[in-house]
């Protein structure tokens, strides 16, 4: 059972779908009040809404993480809500594959400004607030292809490999502040992203996993929940894959 969440506040980026949405649902469901952010208004405002039709806490706020001003704009609101900020999770993402030499600069470029400047903007938002508080969850969602590098991802493993020297260096920076800051780096999820794999893929992929199977959102929620909870109180400058074995 995870416990200390009870009454803490947490920011889910990308929190409307997939990875995301598992999250916000299990630390909402562990008595956490929860700010679904996502950019798409519409999905984030549906997704809340389910939370507080089952007696949780919740609001929705839309943020293009991208955007500093959009950051500023949901931290701003959160602390007004809840007049605090305990955990922030850094799940928003995006992809636009391709090998390198056909890759074009503003894919390169997209996917960089959302995958790791929006974590950069995200983490410099809630410090100042962690730090006074001088307690603090951030949880940031990498990568296996941050990792062991995936071939037509020269973008997004970039990203993600960087998510984790960024999470290292916070962590160093803001321990004596009671801020704990950790990465989870996930597999091949069963999610909308591997959802046009192909059969012929997705059998290819098991061989190369030892638990032989896709893992699930709530295999990476539940992962994020025990880092946001005191059980973790411990635990800094991690990284956790979870991969059913893929890369050890």
């Amino acid at each position: 059972m995870i416990t200390g969440l009870e009454g803490k506040v947490a920011i889910v980026t990308g929190g409307a779908r997939g990875i995301g949405l598992a999250i916000a649902t299990v630390l909402a469901d562990c008595g956490a009040s929860v700010v679904v952010s996502d950019v798409n208004r519409e999905m984030a405002e549906q997704e809340s809404a389910k939370l507080v039709s089952k007696g949780r806490q919740s609001i929705a706020v839309s943020a293009n993480i991208a955007s500093a001003e959009d950051v500023k704009n949901l931290v701003a609101t959160t602390v007004s809500h809840w007049g605090r900020v305990d955990i922030l999770v850094n799940n928003a993402g995006i992809t636009r594959d391709g090998l390198l030499m056909r890759m074009k600069e503003e894919d390169w470029d997209a996917v960089i400004s959302v995958n790791l400047k929006g974590v950069f903007h995200c983490m410099k938002a809630v410090v100042p607030i962690m730090a006074k508080q001088r307690s603090g969850k951030i949880i940031s969602i990498s990568s296996i292809a941050g990792a062991m590098g995936n071939a037509g991802q020269a973008n997004y493993g970039a990203s993600k490999a960087a998510v984790i020297g960024l999470t290292k260096t916070v962590a160093r920076e803001y321990a004596s502040r009671g801020i704990t800051v950790n990465a989870v780096a996930p597999g091949f999820i069963d999610t909308a992203m591997t959802a046009p794999l192909s059969a012929d893929i997705k059998e290819t992929l098991l061989k190369e996993i030892p638990l032989a199977r896709l893992g699930t959102p709530e295999d990476i929620a539940n992962t994020v929940a025990f880092l946001a909870s005191n059980q973790a109180d411990y635990i800094t400058g991690q990284v956790f894959h979870v991969n059913g074995g893929m890369y050890m």
